[in-house]
């Protein structure tokens, strides 16, 4: 047909999807958006760069109508039934080979059964996660794709051209069957909340030892320049500089402590629990932000609970070393955690998750991008089953570098009453990892005492019971 002039379409066309179009544009397709507001049609076409083919419509019918097929649009709409709704419009506008891609933040569940729904239909319906915020979407996102690995075909050349670029590499890829796509950015986003409370623990701990908000970013500053480089440190840095427009103070200290969430970090902690994996460090995170939430609970409770806790003896540079090792060690464990959950997922699940990719495809764009995932990366590409990073020479010696340091830093925050969960359960962790013989054998005797569930042996095979107090 003659109208069908464009090769991609957006579904909703708020900051993240008008980006994604803008985006599209700038490298050489055509794109069309659909959004029943008509500022926000009329605002994707004024942001456009001179000389690119960008329209927005206030009708879905109508931008159908205008691709090119098969049809190639992303929905960039809340999760849960806004997506089924979208869905039910499309269904009959659309034709067998057509590519429906969710781009939100939908429950990997919720996209299994939306493929699986629209399969009799001939459409192809991908979940992707995206990472990067708006300037990423802007700029070069990192991007998680999963389902149809042939239908991914036609869609990599627009995703492979918008995407951040590491070393020439874009950050995009096929990242399995199913709701592998939206799994991943699930972790993804796991492994940003332990990060992030691993790093604001940092802060209570030198801020505890009398850095200023000066000294705090220059610290945060140079760790960027270093092996901690990464996005949040790097924007951490820069938080500490920012002046409050409306006091003479620094913007972060009037900031109420009380942390929002979206979500998606509980569903790491919930699905981990399914598989089994163990991931305390993400669970620790979920849980600090739901403690943050008990504010007036949490000034009463500090009324009750004064006591005299020793201050930190160390000369400020000395902190400053020991909180860099112990951040270094704990975000090395965050990463370990949500790996090791992609990778047994992606077996458990039936997913066949690439890990070697899941790394590459995070080294730029995202949020949690890091110099870390090089070394990640190399150890995938020599061993693409590890089931644990842990395992891998080049990790164990960067971990056995600055363990010394992140047992002395627990140790003062324990001994300081600060707060540092994060820390904790990354220690916590690692020494259950590495301990050969763990104490839960006693765990299995109380098991079978009070509930005849059974126990192995170490010496002899089989399941065994015995009545226990006859002796």
């Amino acid at each position: 047909m003659s109208n069908n002039l464009f090769d991609f379409g957006m579904i909703g066309l708020g900051v993240m999807g008008q980006n994604l179009l803008l985006n599209m544009a700038d490298h050489g397709f055509s794109v069309i958006g659909f959004d029943k507001d008509g500022a926000k049609n009329a605002a994707l076409e004024a942001a456009a760069t001179p000389g690119t083919t960008v329209k927005g419509v206030p009708e879905l019918e109508d931008m159908v109508q205008q691709l090119k097929t098969p049809r190639r649009l992303i929905m960039l709409v809340p999760a849960g039934k806004p997506v089924d709704d979208v869905i039910e419009s499309l269904i009959p506008l659309l034709e067998k080979g057509d590519i429906v891609i969710d781009g939100g933040n939908s429950h990997y569940t919720d996209t299994l059964r939306r493929v699986e729904y629209l399969k009799e239909t001939g459409i192809n319906f991908m979940g992707m996660g995206v990472s990067g915020g708006e300037q990423g979407a802007r700029s070069g996102p990192s991007m998680m794709p999963g389902g149809n690995e042939e239908a991914y075909e036609h869609i990599k050349p627009v995703l492979e051209s918008i995407a951040a670029k590491v070393d020439g590499v874009a950050c995009v890829d096929y990242l399995g069957k199913g709701g592998a796509g939206h799994y991943v950015k699930m972790v993804h986003n796991g492994i940003e909340y332990a990060i992030m409370q691993l790093i604001s623990e940092s802060y209570a701990i030198l801020k505890h030892g009398g850095l200023t908000n000066t000294q705090l970013h220059e610290a945060f500053k140079s760790w960027n320049e270093g092996d901690l480089q990464s996005f949040l440190v790097e924007i951490t840095a820069d938080i500490f500089l920012q002046k409050d427009d409306k006091t003479d103070a620094d913007l972060v200290d009037v900031i109420s402590d009380k942390a929002g969430s979206k979500g998606t970090g509980k569903w790491t902690s919930q699905d981990s629990m399914e598989l089994p994996v163990a991931v305390p460090v993400i669970d620790t995170a979920v849980a600090m932000r739901t403690l943050s939430g008990y504010k007036d609970e949490r000034v009463q409770a500090a009324a009750i609970y004064t006591s005299e806790h020793s201050d930190l003896s160390e000369s400020q540079e000395e902190l400053v070393k020991l909180v860099h090792d112990a951040l270094y060690f704990a975000t090395i464990l965050s990463y370990t955690q949500g790996l090791a959950m992609l990778s047994q997922a992606s077996t458990y699940l039936k997913m066949d998750i690439p890990m070697p990719k899941v790394v590459s495809v995070w080294r730029g764009g995202c949020i949690i991008r890091s110099s870390l995932l090089e070394t990640f990366s190399k150890a995938y590409n020599k061993n693409a089953e590890l089931s644990n990073i842990l395992l891998n020479e080049d990790v164990a010696s960067l971990v056995k570098s600055v363990e010394g340091n992140m047992r002395s830093t627990v140790a003062l925050a324990a001994k300081s009453g600060i707060p540092a969960g994060g820390f904790m359960s990354a220690l916590s962790y690692f020494d259950a990892y590495r301990t050969e013989r763990m104490p839960t054998n006693l765990i299995q005797a109380q098991r079978d005492y009070f509930g005849a569930h059974t126990y192995q042996r170490i010496d002899i095979p089989g399941t065994f019971h015995t009545e226990w107090g006859q002796n």
